[in-house]
């Protein structure tokens, strides 16, 4: 296994990651208007912006792609893994990745975590900052909380994990 920072050819791979497993997942958790504002928020031009800008991590599995990652300063994001892939340790993996990323740079990690991954989060360490609701298009409400971890340069090693840049 290896993490990898994405190039834009990789555009297709980490849009098709973000957009299955939202579309798998997020409808057990959120009305239509929450999902669509979901998608809509991992757009193409977000999607290839952080790419651009050397953000966005995947998770390659025998040279396939079952995750993604984005890292922005000390904000952990669209952290992903394909629905077939979840429950395997794939995302702890990639959330160690982060974070130990992150540390690199900053004391503390910092993301806004959907309902179905806040208990991931929570078993991990992470505290509650805040909880918003953003009133969609049609109505619906997105519910989702802000949480933060200190973390130390090295803590979260994983000699499992082949990272590369």
């Amino acid at each position: 296994m290896a993490v990898v920072r994405a190039e834009f050819s990789d555009f297709e791979t980490v849009k098709s990651i973000t957009e299955q497993t939202i579309k798998a997942v997020y409808p057990h958790y959120y009305p239509d208007g929450a999902v669509e504002f979901f998608l809509e928020h991992h757009s193409d031009e977000n999607i290839k912006s952080d790419i651009e800008k050397g953000r966005v991590y995947l998770y390659l599995e025998d040279n396939a792609a079952v995750g993604t990652v984005t890292v922005k300063e000390n904000e952990l994001c669209r952290l992903f893994v394909l629905p077939e892939y979840q429950g395997k340790g794939y995302g702890s993996k990639l959330l160690s990745f982060a974070e130990n990323k992150i540390s690199e740079n900053h004391s503390a990690v910092v993301l806004a975590a959907s309902l179905p991954a806040k208990s991931v989060y929570l078993r991990r360490g992470y505290s509650e900052t805040g909880y918003y609701s953003i009133k969609t298009e049609n109505g619906d409400y997105l519910c989702y909380d802000m949480m933060a971890k200190s973390v130390q340069k090295g803590e979260n090693g994983d000699e499992n994990c082949a990272c590369r840049d």
